[in-house]
């Protein structure tokens, strides 16, 4: 699932709206460990572009 979901985030990347909505739900439906793997994989690849969304979505995740 969370291939998928980085998948989708990059066809994405290009639309910081569509970006934050589907992060919001990679974050809801990834579990366990697969959870931290994705942030750090949103950081390293999307930091520079939408840090703010970054860490405001994984604030309210609790991660």
């Amino acid at each position: 699932m969370l291939e998928y979901f980085k998948t989708i985030l990059a066809k994405v990347s290009f639309d910081k709206k569509l970006f934050e909505k589907e992060l919001r739900k990679a974050i809801h439906s990834v579990v366990g460990d697969e959870l931290g793997e994705l942030k750090r994989w949103c950081y390293a690849k999307f930091g520079h572009l939408y840090g703010n969304v970054l860490e405001e979505q994984f604030l309210l995740a609790r991660v």
